[in-house]
């Protein structure tokens, strides 16, 4: 008797091509449901529908079809058990040696614009996890397919071992079919946690492989990259113009570019970063004056940086991008004009991002024995529910300023100092045990230059002495956080040297 393959996909990808080869290379008979019968019938591929094949008719609108013993059973036997043969023998039911499924579109139904709960609920997909979930568990006698991407390697495999894939890739595929399943379910997890009122107390991540890397941080750590979803979005989905492939310390520190400039929605905006901390952030009437004041707020930690630009790359930018020696550079857009100037740094990653503003809902964060999760630090910073607290008022452009110096601090790990001036990062401090240490690294590194400029901090002073550093330097406002119980040393320190000073009443730490 002919081997029977049982083929139900919402995917129809290869689908034909897949079922000719069965039937006129191997003999294959074919059952079928639905949309996928009618395909094979279209291709005048002789296909038994699985209502005729089990005696039952679709019920319940198509939601239960192939929840029969007639298939289940023939999946699940174990063909090295008597009894299971005697009991398909009794039942007249056909052993099944290869099922192809894949599962109704449930994450393509949920993004769509005002899906309903009802309609979401309608795409979860019932017989084709309990199909795959079988043939998975019983891999030792037959093979589950639930990608298009294994019908020509399941082929190969027929071609090469006389028609029976190897024991190797009869489990390799199973485990394809529950990492599938195991995928789809947390999808629908996830769908339904957001609808209900009540949070979960469980939290799960899983991804699909996008490429393995070189290696991690460093050449000794082993690293890969992985996608969340079936649909590319963010940094899967991004398109590199040219390049060397991006490595793991590329890919963490183009999303850290991309989380600080998503901050600057209109105005032409460049960040430079180096490590994930900003060396250069600039905001001016044309992007390739943002580049200019951002490259030289320091010039020295830019070599080798990555760039992030939130409007497309023109001509003018792209010839002052090709005169330092870059990592990576993205943008929402890229004009031809630019492309073929930048050809000529062929070993430059050019990535184009159109959304730069969309990241995600979550931070992970592993530690021994378990991770942790937190909401994403998105919150839309609003000048108006700042406080200021010293006699000395902003005028409207300083507030402005200290609104830019704000946005930059946000993205600085901590303890984090900010000065600016003129939209343009002067002095960054980063990652100091001590908010003093911060301060005079980004003081000193303005040098000159802080004269009449602002200082942003991610975190409140617990002392006065950051204030008096920044007067002493010529620091004209600060912004911070607030919240010390010595506030009003800081304020009175404030008075005292003639500053502005703003208390936002939110902090960034970053670490």
């Amino acid at each position: 008797m002919a081997r029977l393959a049982l083929l139900s996909v919402s995917n129809k990808t290869g689908l034909v091509e897949l079922a000719q080869s069965l039937v006129k290379e191997f003999g294959f008979d074919l059952i079928s449901s639905g949309g996928t019968a009618k395909v094979l019938k279209e291709a005048v591929l002789p296909v038994i529908k699985v209502s005729d094949y089990t005696g039952s008719p679709e019920i319940l609108g198509g939601r239960v079809k192939t929840l029969h013993p007639r298939i289940h059973g023939g999946i699940l036997a174990r063909r090295d058990m008597e009894q299971d043969l005697t009991d398909l023998a009794d039942n007249q039911i056909r052993l099944i040696d290869l099922v192809v499924v894949n599962l109704y579109p449930f994450e393509e139904t949920i993004a769509k614009p005002g899906v309903t709960l009802a309609e979401a609920i309608e795409k979860i997909d019932i017989g084709g996890p309990a199909m795959l979930r079988a043939g998975a568990k019983n891999c030792a006698h037959l093979t589950v397919l639930c990608n298009p991407d294994q019908y020509e390697p399941y082929l190969q495999e027929l071609r090469q071992n006389n028609g029976q894939p190897s024991s190797e890739f009869r489990q390799q595929c199973a485990l394809k079919g529950f990492l599938h399943t195991s995928s789809y379910d947390r999808v629908i997890a996830n769908y339904l946690t957001q609808q209900s009122s009540t949070p979960s107390t469980q939290w799960e991540l899983a991804g699909t492989q996008v490429q393995t890397l070189r290696y991690g941080e460093n050449p000794h750590q082993n690293a890969a990259w992985y996608q969340t979803g079936t649909t590319p979005t963010g940094w899967a989905g991004a398109r590199q113009l040219q390049g060397k492939e991006l490595s793991y310390n590329n890919l963490v520190d183009l999303e850290a570019a991309r989380r600080i400039i998503a901050e600057f929605t209109d105005d032409p905006a460049v960040a430079i970063l180096k490590h994930t901390n900003p060396c250069g952030v600039a905001v001016d009437s044309t992007l390739v004056s943002a580049y200019q004041k951002a490259l030289a707020a320091d010039s020295v930690s830019a070599f080798g940086g990555i760039v992030a630009l939130n409007h497309p790359i023109d001509a003018d930018t792209a010839t002052e991008l090709t005169k330092t020696f870059l990592e990576c550079v993205v943008a929402p857009g890229c004009d031809d004009a630019a492309k073929e100037i930048i050809r000529a740094k062929s070993k430059l990653r050019v990535l184009i991002l159109p959304n730069l503003i969309a990241g995600p809902q979550e931070t992970v964060k592993a530690i021994s024995g378990g991770f942790l999760v937190q909401t994403a630090d998105d919150v839309v910073t609003e000048t108006s529910t700042w406080q200021v607290v010293t006699e000395k008022k902003p005028a409207e452009e300083q507030m402005a300023e200290l609104l830019f110096a704000w946005k930059v601090c946000k993205h600085v790990k901590s303890n984090a100092i900010v000065v600016t001036s003129d939209r343009t990062s002067l002095g960054v401090g980063a990652g100091q045990m001590n908010r003093v240490a911060s301060a005079k690294i980004a003081l000193e590194q303005a040098g000159e230059k802080a004269r009449g400029g602002y200082l942003a901090s991610d975190g409140f002073f617990p002392f006065d002495d950051s204030v008096r550093t920044a007067a002493a330097a010529g620091i004209t406002a600060i912004v911070q956080p607030g919240g010390s119980l010595r506030d009003q040393d800081s304020i009175k320190a404030a008075n005292e040297l003639g500053l502005v000073m703003v208390l936002t009443g939110v902090r960034h730490f970053l670490h």
